[in-house]
């Protein structure tokens, strides 16, 4: 808190101490007298020296001149962070004044009170003859603007005259006797002479202030009427507020009558005069694909300047120069660091943001991460791009469906239930058949009569699996309890078959790949897979951070930091480690130039799991820089009207260099041989089966017969054959031969 009158001043802090005790929401921490405006300043450099972060409300309790003049010094000071500001100006201020002193700055956070409306016709007035006035003959005069004090004074003065006059009307005798000749007499006696004891009373003053109250007219503070005890009434104080690049508005009124009244404020974002325009600014990079590039030059052509790069930022800046008709230089960082705490440096910080903070640069236009820590040595805009910490690995090889992968649909578990259930329903049906009574047939032969059953067990098994493969069979149950069995039985299967069916095609037609780690999760459980970030790269410190909250996130930092080989100083050292370690290593890295590098030859690199953090890039400049807001506003304009998607479908998913995996996307219905192979295996299998069978059965089949008939096995062999073949037996024919004769 500043303040200029003492006894004044202690008032007034007394009561803010009381307020602020009731409330419980404030805290006052810090309370400095000063003399002039260079003390503010003083005093609020060593402020933001110990705390940069936080928010920070300061009450200035002086004249709205000195008030206006530490709140200007504070915006020209590029060392202090003015966004994190909150001024309250405890003086009634002048809303042109101040918008005309502080927006060509960047007006900082700042509330005051107002009387004096300069929009109002009675002001207009009288600044038109007060802009006439000679300075040098009436001082003060011939400004665009008059201070409240002035205001007052000029009103009071009307009221004066007001009185006057009306008593003159009223009471021209009183003028007559007590004003003679530019004199004032009281009781007869010239003059009045407060010194005398008793202090003898103007004998007309009673009567002069009661025609003081009785005062009614508009100044150029308002209205002005009096109560009886001599108290201003029916009068209002605007509350006023200026925001960053916004000029003064009124966010509240107060009035005797009704207090504080909160009105909707409409904030309009005034276009800065910064004088940028056609001007060369210096923007610091760093060479990182696809965000900057080496440009390859055509035969015979020399580039030079920015023509010698290319990417996503140098097409950003392009656009950036074009909104706000500037022209800039891209100069590359010296030690191609992105901007790390280092204690040799001379600020504290290397790469892009040590040349911000020493500014050898501009700004930054680079895949630069918004972090706090950054943020307090430097500014930021809206992030052009947002991603997150993401885990690249190299690319197993494709596993092909294999030669019994339409057995894939189901698990093994499945399977031998199924064959169980199989055997167990056709063993249940054979026993019900064996049961019940309409399941058996008499007959009557030859031999007596016979009984017979349909369903003896090879006959039980042959039915359900004819119901199972869904192609019936030329027997049925025909007792209840065997149709309850295959009822069930039926309902079973077309569960079954159809759930198959629906997973039968995607087993059969994609390619799957095995990771060996999917998430986080995966990598901090294991330590045959290493892994590790770049140096002095956010990524590093969000694990640092994030290591004593989230255990997953700690038992990885505490993995990585006892061995210190898994770090690596180059995105590029990084990515080819991965490829090059057989799975062995997966790289921790931010989401966008993973994608990158995974649509790059030679297609082996491949992002698993979801990003572990949320986070962006920004364009950084130096704290205090003119040219943030202005950044600021072309970044979201070109987030809402799709530049910076084209940029990123331009530079990352056009120039893809792995459209094979686009081609098996749209092939994937297709069935190769590989992927039913299995199927004619068990065809094969089948057929060589039944004819192996078959030989096995003729065999059995012959030799019963030749031990019958008494001939030998190559004889009933040989008529065996001669039948299958030509369907009349052999030996019938050499029987008939023989009777003949």
């Amino acid at each position: 808190m500043f303040r200029s009158f003492i006894f004044a001043g202690l008032l007034k802090l007394q009561q803010i101490f009381h307020l602020t005790s009731e409330k419980n929401k404030f805290e006052m921490k810090v309370v400095r007298r000063i003399i002039n405006s260079t003390d503010a300043s003083e005093f609020l450099r060593k402020l933001e020296e110990q705390d940069r972060r936080s928010f920070k409300y300061i009450i200035l309790d002086c004249d709205a001149e000195v008030a206006k003049e530490v709140v200007s010094q504070h915006i020209r000071d590029t060392y202090m962070n003015r966004r994190n500001y909150h001024f309250l100006v405890t003086s009634l201020i002048i809303e042109d004044d101040w918008n005309s002193a502080l927006l060509p700055h960047g007006a900082v956070n700042t509330t005051g009170f107002q009387m004096l409306q300069e929009t109002r016709p009675e002001v207009r007035n009288f600044l038109t003859s007060w802009k006439s006035l000679d300075p040098y003959r009436w001082p003060g005069g011939g400004t665009q603007h008059i201070t409240t004090e002035v205001a007052q004074m000029y009103d009071a003065t009307r009221v004066l005259l007001d009185a006057f006059n009306r008593l003159l009307k009223k009471k021209p005798d009183i003028f007559r006797n007590n004003f003679r000749r530019g004199e004032v007499y009281n009781n007869g006696t010239k003059g009045i002479n407060c010194h005398q004891t008793p202090v003898m009373p103007w004998e007309h003053g009673e009567r002069i202030a009661r025609f003081l109250k009785k005062t009614d007219i508009t100044g150029l503070t308002g209205n002005i009427t009096f109560d009886e005890f001599g108290w201003r009434k029916n009068f209002t104080v605007n509350i006023v507020e200026m925001s960053m690049n916004s000029e003064m508005v009124k966010v509240a009124e107060w009035s005797d009558s009704d207090g504080l009244q909160q009105i909707p404020p409409n904030y309009k974002r005034i276009p800065q005069n910064t004088g940028f325009e056609n001007k060369t600014y210096i923007v610091t990079s760093i060479l990182e694909e696809p965000y900057l590039m080496y440009k390859k030059a055509e035969d015979g052509q020399i580039l030079e300047g920015n023509d010698m790069f290319e990417g996503y930022c140098k097409d950003l800046a392009d656009l950036i120069a074009d909104n706000l008709k500037f022209s800039f230089i891209i100069k590359l960082v010296n030690d191609s660091a992105y901007g790390g705490k280092d204690p040799t440096s001379p600020v504290g910080w290397n790469g892009m943001v040590g040349e911000l903070i020493r500014k050898d640069a501009d700004m930054a236009i680079a895949p630069l991460t918004i972090t706090s820590a950054r943020e307090n040595v430097i500014d930021f805009t809206k992030p052009f791009m947002s991603m997150g910490i993401s885990i690249m690995i190299k690319k197993p090889m494709n596993r092909l469906p294999g030669v019994f992968s339409f057995m894939n649909p189901l698990s093994e578990e499945i399977w031998m239930c199924i064959i169980f259930a199989y055997v167990g329903v056709s063993v249940v049906l054979f026993l019900v058949s064996r049961f019940s009574p309409h399941e058996w047939r008499y007959e009557d032969n030859f031999m007596g009569p016979s009984a017979s059953n349909d369903f003896s067990l090879h006959n039980s098994l042959w039915f359900s699996l004819g119901a199972f493969m869904q192609q019936g069979c030329d027997i049925c149950p025909r007792s209840i309890a065997g149709r309850i069995v295959g009822s069930v039985w039926w309902f079973f299967t077309l569960i079954i078959i159809s759930s198959y069916t629906a997973n039968l095609a995607a087993f059969l037609t994609v390619e799957r790949m095995v990771t060996p780690i999917n998430s986080a999760d995966d990598l901090a459980k294991q330590t045959e897979v290493e892994y590790g970030t770049l140096m002095h790269s956010s990524t590093q410190e969000f694990f640092k951070l994030q290591s004593g909250k989230i255990p997953v996130y700690a038992r990885m930092w505490e993995f990585m930091n006892s061995r210190k080989h898994v770090f690596v100083r180059k995105y590029e050292e990084g990515i080819q480690r991965v490829r090059e370690s057989k799975g062995k290593y997966a790289f921790l890295m931010e989401s966008t130039k993973n994608e990158y590098i995974n649509e790059r030859k030679p297609c082996d690199t491949m992002k698993v799991g979801r990003n572990l953090d949320a986070k962006g890039y920004g364009v950084a400049t130096p704290v205090g820089s003119n040219l943030r807001d202005r950044l600021n506003l072309a970044v979201l304009t070109m987030l809402e009207n799709g530049d910076l998607a084209r940029l990123e479908n331009k530079w990352w998913y056009d120039r893809s260099e792995c459209k094979n995996g686009e081609s098996k996307e749209s092939s994937q219905n297709e069935l190769t041989l590989s992927n039913v192979a299995g199927c004619f295996y068990i065809l094969i299998g089948g057929c060589g089966l039944a004819l192996m069978v078959s030989f096995l059965e003729f065999c059995y089949k012959s030799k019963v017969e030749a031990t019958r008939t008494k001939m030998t096995l190559c004889e009933v062999m040989l008529n065996k054959l001669h039948t299958s073949v030509s369907g009349q037996s052999h030996l019938n024919h050499a029987r008939v031969r023989t009777s003949s004769f």
